[in-house]
């Protein structure tokens, strides 16, 4: 995003010292040695197929049939194809209609992720561009009414995921909805800008978007066809997914296509700097890097670029993009012509009922980035046992990263967040991450939001959420940290299982998704009242209580605002 227009207080906000940055990437590193384990552990159906009145395994879609899977308690249609491959002269194109077909095509398994790197337990690494699928889970049961639908968006930095890696099955059977999970283009193939591939007044750099505006229209022409209602969608998605999301509420070419939308962990007033991933650029910043990227692929030559760009393999171009910032949405243009953050300040945005919300504790996964790497390593510093390559934040490197991130302020932010006050220098550089970068922003965009429209705000607050599976253990708590809240919604491969109190919260928060996705609000008859955002409080999802908090008080908002205000 450019600057906000109020003030450019949130993109200061989210600037990153160059090794807190290097900290970041290199969390990533360290998962993706998990994520071969992370998709051998994905789950496989739980039953095999059965017949029955109303639950035919043959749907009719406006391209053709398709076969699924029957189960004891819901309907599976995978590796639908909403858009035609983006190959050949598709690559870098508006995505196109699917070819349709007459004969039943199986639909039992997942179609190909989207061509992206190794790199994290929710990605898969593919070269493939034969991508845009959606999935379509359902409750057994028929009936005359129609259930709401829900469209999920993956987080990944624009860089990772697919859509199957999150089953909802839980969503289905608990929630009584009907929920679609998307593969869109990622990375350059996704969201590259150059103006080899603009035409008339379409810009390039948002295909990514535009799958996910493709998969959304084609929800809303089939969804009666699996008993969901295409009047009632609800759009939500997590990280990536919900900056998506974020564009989606501003972008004209996506009226229409949703009713209501959560946000999980995305907020829309973040702000771009080079050192932000999801957010939308600045376009004269997309095609400079547009251009660079040709050029490391020989593609110099703007007149012949479109062609050069097309016939360069997949491999070669994951590559090179692999040296250049996480890309994301691009301004300007029919598709996002104004900055998500000033569509929200101004009121020029889609006005449907929103959830947003942020996880206490987001950033302790980016500060671990600097333990498990061995960033924090050097000469008298100790390291964990058994573990000589990785060492804890000491408490004179924590106020070095005070100094690298905040300079002159860095004195009063120690004071603020002194480290004799956390268990560890690494909870304490967390705490002050999460709040500047994450709660101030989730709660700006609340703001924003809710002088439009209801707005409803949580924190996601498990102190104990599920690590990954195969991960050694940090040598502090990671909390409610950044993804944590995923294994709540979803069965997902990569998480450790939930205990007994986890699985009630994942209950009562499937229990608001779905009540939302029906009403609009999320109050559920039985549970605690959960109200539109005041300007100051937010509800406490946690396995100890689900209660309204003051999160401007219990996060610094006051402070943060007094730094950048």
């Amino acid at each position: 995003m450019t600057n906000m227009i109020h003030s450019p207080e949130p993109v200061r906000a989210r600037r990153r010292s160059s090794r807190l940055a290097r900290g970041a990437l290199i969390a990533v590193t360290a998962l993706s040695a998990l994520a071969a384990a992370a998709i051998a552990l994905a789950p496989p159906s739980t039953a095999g197929p059965t017949t029955g009145s109303g639950a035919s395994a043959v749907v009719v879609t406006d391209s053709g049939p398709i076969r699924g899977v029957v189960t004891g308690g819901y309907r599976s249609f995978q590796g639908i194809p909403y858009a035609a491959a983006p190959v050949g002269e598709l690559r870098w194109a508006s995505p196109q209609p699917p070819t349709p077909w007459t004969e039943v095509r199986d639909a039992t398994n997942p179609g190909n992720a989207c061509a992206q790197p190794a790199g994290i337990p929710m990605g898969r690494p593919s070269t493939t561009e034969d991508c845009l699928f959606l999935n379509v889970t359902t409750p057994r049961g028929g009936g005359a009414r129609l259930r709401p639908v829900m469209v999920w968006l993956h987080g990944g930095s624009l860089t990772y995921g697919a859509g199957d890696i999150y089953t909802p099955t839980a969503l289905v059977t608990r929630g009584d909805v009907v929920v679609v999970t998307v593969n869109y283009r990622l990375g350059a193939l996704g969201f590259l800008a150059h103006q080899a591939f603009d035409a008339g007044a379409a810009r390039s750099g948002n295909f990514g978007l535009e799958d996910q505006q493709a998969a959304l229209r084609w929800v809303r022409h089939n969804a009666a066809a699996f008993g969901g209602d295409p009047r009632n969608v609800t759009l939500f998605g997590q990280s990536a997914g919900s900056f998506s999301s974020c564009a989606h509420l501003a972008s004209p070419a996506s009226a229409g296509l949703f009713d209501k939308v959560i946000m999980q962990s995305g907020p829309c007033t973040a702000g771009w700097t080079p050192a932000t991933t999801s957010s939308p650029r600045p376009r004269a910043v997309a095609q400079q890097e547009g251009l660079a990227l040709a050029r490391s692929l020989g593609c110099s030559d703007v007149a012949t670029a479109a062609a050069c760009l097309r016939a360069t393999p997949v491999d070669e171009l994951l590559t090179a993009t692999a040296s250049l910032p996480d890309l994301g949405p691009v301004l300007g243009g029919p598709i996002l012509p104004t900055d998500p953050a000033e569509a929200l300040a101004t009121g020029r945005f889609h006005r449907v009922p929103v959830i947003h919300g942020y996880n206490r504790d987001e950033e302790r996964l980016r500060v671990w980035g600097l333990e498990v790497s061995g960033a924090n390593c050097g000469p008298g510093v100790p390291t964990l046992p058994g573990r000589p390559q990785e060492c804890p934040l000491t408490d004179t490197q924590y106020l070095d990263q005070l100094r690298q991130e905040w300079h002159r302020n860095a004195g009063k932010v120690a004071a603020r967040y002194p480290s004799g006050r956390y268990p560890s220098p690494s909870e304490a550089l967390g705490a002050a991450l999460t709040d500047a970068v994450w709660v101030r922003s989730t709660l700006d965009t609340a703001a924003a939001l809710a002088r439009h429209t209801p707005t409803y705000v949580y924190e996601f607050g498990d102190g104990h959420a599920p690590f990954f599976v195969g991960a050694n253990p940090p040598s502090f708590p990671l909390g409610a940290f950044h993804t944590a809240e995923l294994p709540y919604l979803f069965t997902v491969g990569y998480a450790q299982p939930l205990s007994v109190a986890q699985q009630a919260l994942a209950e009562q928060m499937i229990a608001y998704w779905t009540r939302f996705a029906y009403t609009g609000d999320p109050t559920t008859p039985g549970a605690p009242i959960w109200a539109r955002y005041d300007g100051r409080h937010v509800l406490s999802l946690s396995p100890d209580a689900v209660r309204p908090i003051d999160a401007k008080g219990t996060h610094h908002y006051d402070f943060w605002q007094s730094l950048y205000g």
